[in-house]
Formats: C-alpha cells, sequence, structure tokens
C-alpha cells in the first residue's frame, strides 16, 4: 500500500486518473478492493504504464469497439498468443479507454500465474481473475464484461510458424454464455505473435520450473503492431441437446475469429 501511496501522485496524470474514476467497478471495499482483488490506485498506475505501450510501443488499432455493450454481461472471445498476457491487457485497455461507454473488462488468467511471485496479486489488482468456471458465472451474475481466450495455454505457448492458426477450444466458454444468457463478442487479435516469437519450447526448464511451457523467445516483447477488431455480438440460445451441438457453436465463434484475423491481417501494413 505504501508504495502505491509513493508512485501514484508521481506517475499517474490527471486523464489517466480520471480514466479509471469513471469507470464502474461494482463494490469496493473500505479496504480499497472489490471481492476479486480490483484495486483502483494499482489500476491507475498500470494504466499509466499500458496507456504508452497501447499508443506509442504497439501502436494499436482498435476497430468495432461500438459492438461491445457498455453494461451488461457479455464474453470478450479472441485468439491467444505471445507468451505474456498482453493481449489481454490490450483488449481490456481499449474497452476500459474508450470515449463512450468505457467499462472495464475483467480477464480469466491461467492458473499458473498466481504462483510467480508477485505477478498474481498484480494481476488481480487490476482486474485479473483465476480462470475457473465459477468465477466466471459468479462474474456473469454481476454483469461484468469479461476476457476470454479458449485456447488457454495451447494458444500463448504455441511456436511461431504456428502463430495465427487457432489451436482447440475449451467448451466452457460457451456452456457459460449459453446458461447465463450473455453474448459472445468475438476478438481478432493480430500482433501479439509477433511481440514474443516462440522457435522452441524447452520442456526440461519448463518441468523443473514448474511452468506450462518455457519458450526460446525474446526476453521482452517487441514492439509489433497491434490490431484488434472487435466483432458483432453472437447469441446462442439455451438449448442444445448434447456436446455435439456446443461443439458446433464454438466452431462457430472459431470461424468469427478466424475472420477477424484475417481482416487484422490484411488491414496491418506493416509487422514493426
Amino acid at each position: 500500500m505504501r508504495t502505491r501511496q509513493f508512485l501514484k501522485p508521481r506517475l499517474v496524470p490527471r486523464d489517466v486518473e480520471a480514466i479509471v474514476d469513471n469507470l464502474p467497478m461494482g463494490n469496493i471495499g473500505s479496504a480499497g478492493y472489490d471481492p476479486w482483488g480490483l484495486n483502483p490506485d494499482t489500476a491507475k498506475i498500470t494504466f499509466t504504464l499500458v496507456r504508452w505501450l497501447y499508443d506509442h510501443y504497439f501502436r494499436v488499432v482498435a476497430n468495432g469497439l461500438e459492438n461491445v455493450a457498455p453494461e451488461g454481461r457479455l464474453l470478450l472471445v479472441g485468439n491467444h498468443g505471445g507468451q505474456l498476457p498482453v493481449d489481454g491487457v490490450l483488449v481490456s485497455y481499449a474497452v476500459a479507454s474508450r470515449n463512450d461507454g468505457a467499462r472495464l473488462p475483467r480477464s480469466m488468467i491461467e492458473r499458473w500465474f498466481p504462483s510467480v511471485p508477485f505477478l498474481g496479486n498484480w494481476m488481480n489488482s487490476v482486474g485479473g481473475v483465476i480462470g475457473d468456471p465459477k468465477n466466471c458465472a459468479k462474474m456473469l451474475e454481476r454483469d461484468e464484461a469479461i476476457v476470454v481466450f479458449p485456447e488457454g495455454i495451447r494458444g500463448s505457448g504455441k511456436p511461431y510458424h504456428l502463430r495465427y492458426q487457432l489451436q482447440r477450444f475449451g467448451h466452457g466458454f460457451m456452456h457459460l454464455a449459453m446458461e447465463h444468457d450473455a453474448p459472445i463478442v468475438p476478438v481478432g487479435v493480430v500482433g501479439c505473435e509477433e511481440t514474443m516469437p516462440s522457435l522452441a519450447n524447452i520442456k526440461p526448464v519448463a518441468r523443473m520450473l514448474g511452468m506450462p511451457y518455457f519458450p526460446l523467445s525474446p526476453l521482452v516483447p517487441l514492439p509489433a503492431r497491434v490490431v484488434l477488431n472487435f466483432g458483432k455480438p453472437m447469441h446462442f440460445a439455451n438449448d442444445v441437446r448434447g456436446e455435439a451441438d456446443v461443439a458446433r457453436r464454438v466452431e462457430q465463434v472459431k470461424d468469427a475469429i478466424r475472420d477477424l484475423i484475417d481482416a487484422g491481417v490484411a488491414q496491418r501494413q506493416h509487422l514493426f
């Protein structure tokens, strides 16, 4: 807490403070946190850095933000890549910093991130929540917008030669969308694959460190240009007869994301 109190007045410009102050954040307790660990002061410090990365390092172009409703439950479902959760951070910031209808999406994070010292607490304090179906269901009941990457580590840890090739999607997000009547906004993320391209997964090191993978990649993200394309909301009634029907609906979402990825690749004129 003392670190936040020291850094916030020295680092956070007034316009960034205003962005966070204007975001609907629900129940922030007397200790400064919501039930999931979100802390507005930490968000302000983080947004200060993320804004620079968004505007000047990755030079993000976001299209279709009008497809993200300013209130009400929804799932932002996208493709995953780039080793680090840069894509989730950029998607959340794009929605939180827009001029009209800004809101702070909550990101479902990999279970192993909290095992990394300081990283798990920081991710919780800026809106991340461990990607458990029960957590997601509770947040949908609170009418939150939630960022989900159904590929999980299959997407983020894949080698560079498989870039923009969607890996297997889990079906959990579709069950949640149907059961909680939550629209799915597909998101095509282009650029994050090039921020930390992986040439190989060094499995012995990963096992030694207790990580799902250990990529042979740059030590810091490269300044690749990022394009975020938000598609039109997709609605799915809770009327399936079996898992085969769920799988077909998941494929519909994957097809929508593929189209958005293809559009983003065509829009981006330069890799860096």
